[in-house]
């Protein structure tokens, strides 16, 4: 069986749409995305330089775009298995068939403009803690007055809050454990991100989803999402809760996934779902040149199992 990943904020990089700029069609669709995402998207993907990309507001529109370039070149079956990290599970909704791509980037748009502002409200940061015990490493983020914003597998947990209190951390790492400070905006998937959460549900209102075509596992919980209304509901919910990676890893194991295709930007998640679920074969797909690498994949391992 096969799973179709697309990853979250923090695994862009600059210039990475720019070989996609090639392929017929990616500059329209660059440009009437741009228009509901409120972004240049082309601009974002191929000159912008590091510190333009990472702006949350900017991030989070230009990933669901890359990630629906890519899948839209695809020749994927209904029977594949879709997740998304964090913002990325608004690109795995369109690949699913539960959003369109016009509401996925909207979508997008909106949620990162309104987590750009709730960053705004106050200092809050986040920080990984890799290692150490699980059961230590929550309790020590407790202590800080911190949240498990990510629970990402593969012995990485994301803490997130006040940023003194992430300070505070990263001085004092829970034993066998190293903290690292990440270069983030705020403290995402925590109550801190509650009025982008208000105003993403108000915005969300107006969308009308279908029900997911494709297996769609969600951050909150890791279980499959078979209605478009509770999808859409859990996607706003998800601004304030943390995004349980590692259940949706134990859900590819458990329904027997067997082969990996990260959408662009990849290389984050297929990192961390080799170490978590052992013998999947894995295709990055970060430029054209991949699709025919991709596609090979989607023959061998694409007809197994069934959609939900």
């Amino acid at each position: 069986m096969l799973a179709v990943l697309s990853p979250g904020q923090g695994a862009q990089k600059p210039g990475f749409l720019t070989p996609w700029l090639a392929l017929d069609g990616v500059e329209d669709q660059l440009r009437s995305w741009s228009a509901l995402a409120g972004v240049d998207l082309a601009y974002l993907g191929t000159a912008a330089d590091a510190d333009e990309i990472k702006d949350t507001a900017r991030t989070q529109p230009l990933l669901t775009a890359a990630a629906l370039i890519a899948a839209t070149r695809l020749r994927l079956p209904a029977t594949c298995v879709v997740a998304g990290h964090s913002v990325g599970e608004l690109g795995a909704a369109a690949v699913a068939g539960a959003l369109t791509p016009e509401d996925a980037v909207a979508l997008a748009g909106v949620r990162g403009r309104e987590m750009a502002a709730a960053c705004a409200l106050e200092p809050t940061g986040m920080a990984a803690v890799v290692g150490g015990d699980e059961t230590e490493v929550l309790a020590a983020i407790a202590d800080n007055g911190l949240f498990p914003a990510n629970r990402n597998g593969a012995g990485q947990i994301v803490a997130a809050g006040p940023v003194g209190a992430i300070e505070k951390l990263v001085a004092a790492p829970p034993a066998k454990a190293r903290v690292i400070a990440l270069q983030v905006a705020g403290a995402f998937h925590t109550p801190f991100m509650a009025p982008a959460e208000q105003a993403l549900s108000a915005y969300a209102a107006g969308i009308v989803p279908a029900d997911p075509a494709r297996t769609l596992l969600s951050n909150l919980d890791g279980t499959a999402v078979t209605s478009g209304t509770e999808l859409v509901g859990r996607l706003v919910r998800q601004v304030t809760a943390p995004v349980r990676w590692d259940l949706v890893m134990a859900s590819l194991a458990g329904l027997g996934v067997t082969a990996v295709i990260e959408l662009p930007p990849a290389g984050t998640l297929a990192g961390l779902v080799k170490r978590a679920v052992k013998g999947l074969e894995i295709v990055t797909v970060n430029s054209p040149d991949d699709l025919a690498t991709a596609q090979d994949l989607i023959q061998r391992h694409g007809t197994e199992g069934a959609s939900a």
